[in-house]
């Protein structure tokens, strides 16, 4: 999880049209495209995908603090979620879209600072032609769980605004 490698920002939309989404963030990983501006602000990178499947690997910091002192629920809903997403995005054919419908997060534990480096793995359960769902965990580098969360996600035509 080097940050200093990595560049921020998006990728040409006109290129990933024609990419499956596997193909999209394979390409993301091996540096043709950014990691999104929100991997930044939030200590977080994609480090893995495969077909159905996506790991992200972080370390929450002071900044992800809330008034009560450990690391803002947000924090953990925005990792499990972009685990959840991306295990969708996985199974993406070229001039496909995706957007969450609902998302669901059980955090079983509170995390800190001082936890260091979570990992977080989500995986599709059902890809239908308009519908997937997804589950994820995130667990810190003893595998100690600390939240879990479900996701179903609608499929679209890329190019769809209705």
């Amino acid at each position: 999880m080097d940050f200093q490698e990595r560049t921020f920002g998006l990728a040409d939309r006109a290129e990933t049209a024609t990419m499956t989404g596997l193909a999209m963030l394979q390409a993301m990983l091996d540096g043709r495209f950014p990691a999104p501006p929100i991997c930044q602000t939030m200590n977080f990178i994609l480090t893995t995908v495969d077909e159905g499947s996506a790991r992200f690997e972080g370390k929450p910091g002071f900044a992800h603090y809330n008034p009560m002192g450990m690391v803002h629920g947000g924090w953990i809903a925005t990792i499990l979620d972009s685990a959840l997403g991306c295990a969708v995005h996985t199974t993406l054919q070229p001039g496909e879209g995706y957007t969450t419908i609902e998302f669901k997060v059980n955090n079983v534990r509170p995390l800190f600072e001082t936890s260091g480096r979570v990992i977080c793995d989500g995986t599709v359960l059902h890809r239908g032609r308009r519908m997937a769902t997804s589950e994820a965990r995130l667990v810190d580098e003893n595998g100690k769980l600390i939240a879990h969360g479900v996701e179903t996600c609608m499929i679209f035509p890329a190019g769809e605004t209705r």
